[in-house]
């Protein structure tokens, strides 16, 4: 089969003005291509990271809310790598997102931290 890397991964938001401003302004996603889909009446936005992987950004009306507390089973979090994770936390924070502690992790002794998304969804910074 060959996998090789991830593509993308799809994150459905509630708010789409609200997401798309938190994608593109906070974290600096850049645009690829956005549309609308009448038959579905929803938006859909695709996302490029640096190193090529994308995030896809739906909008859906009447999607259930995400449940994360207690985690349920699926997908956990959504993770990006960054050089410096106390710098990366300063500046989110300069945007009035809350940050959770820095943490060290035990395996690999590198720094980590967590922040959610407009919806919830638990993003993870990751040093290295």
């Amino acid at each position: 089969m060959g996998l090789r890397k991830i593509h993308h991964v799809a994150v459905i938001c509630s708010d789409y003005p609200v997401s798309k401003a938190f994608y593109t302004k906070v974290l600096g996603l850049e645009v690829l291509a956005e549309n609308f889909r009448a038959a579905r009446d929803s938006w859909k936005l695709d996302l490029a990271l640096p190193d090529g992987g994308q995030i896809e950004l739906f909008s859906f009306p009447g999607a259930p809310p995400r449940l994360s507390h207690p985690e349920a089973q699926g997908l956990r979090h959504l993770c990006f790598a960054v050089a410096d994770v106390a710098a990366a936390k300063q500046v989110l924070e300069g945007q009035g997102i809350a940050v959770e502690e820095i943490r060290t992790d035990e395996y690999t002794g590198r720094r980590f931290t967590f922040f959610a998304d407009p919806d919830g969804l638990p993003l993870e910074l990751y040093e290295g």
